[in-house]
């Protein structure tokens, strides 16, 4: 029943009023997505502070003082380091706090999602391990998959991707037991894919399941 109730409100997460439903006082669609992720998430599971880190920095920039204060109290005094890891709820909780306090003011919780997923993508791109990605020329079909793989691989320790050409420049990305929801990999792909030199990237989301879900991407 879980995993039923979990997909349709995912499915539906977005289609709603988000600055309505805030004004109301009450919850997205998206907010109780992260929640039911949370629920999922096992203490072996770890994601690095890079992502604590850009989402802590997306709240400096796009919120106000206030808001930093409460999103920084869900860290405590920890001091995150970008390649350290920390249990992946701890993300999510953040991610929450952040997506509580910009929707309103930024389009909803599923545009915050993106632009939180586009600013860990920027600090990821912007690394030594980003940086070496992005020095090579080649855009092929190769290029891109072992990109997405070494992303992943690199930030966190759970999940399985895989990665299917529909043409030579569309392709589909399979995620299975993925924490992070959907809008936040659609921003995270799109910067991903521009970093690497493509234009006019378009990116598609699906959800298969609680924790699995896939993007449809093409460039021109």
């Amino acid at each position: 029943m879980l995993g039923e109730s979990f997909t349709e409100a995912t499915r539906q997460a977005g289609r709603v009023d988000m600055s309505t439903s805030r004004s109301m006082g009450m919850q997205s669609d998206w907010e109780r997505t992260l929640e039911q992720l949370m629920a999922l998430a096992t203490s072996g599971d770890t994601a690095r502070g890079l992502f604590l880190n850009r989402t802590l920095e997306a709240v400096r920039s796009l919120g106000d003082e206030a808001a930093m204060a409460r999103c920084q109290a869900v860290l405590g005094q920890q001091r995150l380091m970008d390649f350290v890891n920390y249990p992946v709820t701890l993300l999510l909780r953040l991610t929450l706090a952040a997506v509580r306090e910009l929707s309103a003011r930024h389009g909803g919780a599923e545009q915050v999602l993106r632009m939180l997923g586009q600013k860990a993508a920027v600090g990821l791109m912007s690394s030594a391990v980003g940086n070496a990605m992005c020095s090579q020329s080649d855009m092929g079909t190769e290029h891109i998959a072992s990109s997405f793989q070494a992303i992943y691989k690199v930030t966190s320790n759970y999940g399985e991707r895989a990665m299917e050409w529909l043409g030579p420049r569309h392709g589909r990305l399979v995620m299975r037991r993925s924490f992070l929801p959907m809008p936040y990999h659609e921003g995270a792909m799109v910067e991903v894919l521009e970093r690497l030199g493509a234009r006019n990237v378009r990116v598609r989301g699906g959800v298969l399941g609680p924790l699995d879900s896939e993007y449809d991407f093409s460039w021109e």
